[in-house]
């Protein structure tokens, strides 16, 4: 069977050209979704992904209306393959249930694969280059070593309230009694 799924961004756009497309591909259910790629939840989607079965193809007019990031789309592909589900894209003309279609999104696959390496080396060397100049990564402390040392001299007087003390310094609890645990 083929089932169709398309989406428009905002209300003021219009489903009418993917339903076309997606009544013309033969797609005998078609599910929608009014809202942003980006969100993770979308109900037409999740209604889609609910419904096909092993031997289903899933249909879609173009590539980004399936998932904003080629991260997300991967990981939606290759959900539908490990349930034996074919997957189309009419605009670029991909089709999993092909062995062409198989190859083009295996080699996408392997250029996000790729892409996220190098990022991952690029960080990894941006970090060493900082340490190596001395810098460290991480939020700064939230006290100076002058200000620890007020703290621990207000909380152990007990005159002075925690509320009073983390309103003085302007923190949390949680980062007073961090701060006041820790040997210095």
């Amino acid at each position: 069977m083929l089932v169709g799924y398309a989406r428009v961004s905002t209300s003021d756009q219009t489903l009418d050209l993917q339903r076309d497309g997606l009544t013309k591909a033969g797609c005998s259910r078609i599910f929608t979704d009014t809202a942003s790629g980006v969100q993770a939840e979308r109900k037409g989607l999740t209604e889609a992904l609910s419904y096909v079965r092993a031997g289903d193809t899933l249909i879609v007019w173009k590539l980004d209306r399936l998932g904003r990031s080629l991260k997300d789309l991967i990981t939606r592909i290759t959900e539908l393959e490990t349930r034996k589900i074919g997957f189309k894209s009419l605009t670029e003309n991909i089709d999993t249930t092909t062995s062409g279609g198989k190859l083009i999104f295996h080699i996408f696959g392997a250029l996000a694969e790729f892409e996220r390496d190098i990022i991952r080396e690029r960080t990894n060397a941006g970090l060493e280059a900082a340490r190596a100049r001395g810098k460290l990564g991480g939020r700064p402390p939230a006290l100076s070593p002058e200000k620890i040392k007020l703290a621990r001299k207000l909380y152990a007087d007990t005159g002075t309230s925690v509320a009073e003390i983390c309103k003085m310094l302007g923190i949390s609890r949680h980062t007073l009694r961090r701060y006041v645990k820790r040997e210095s």
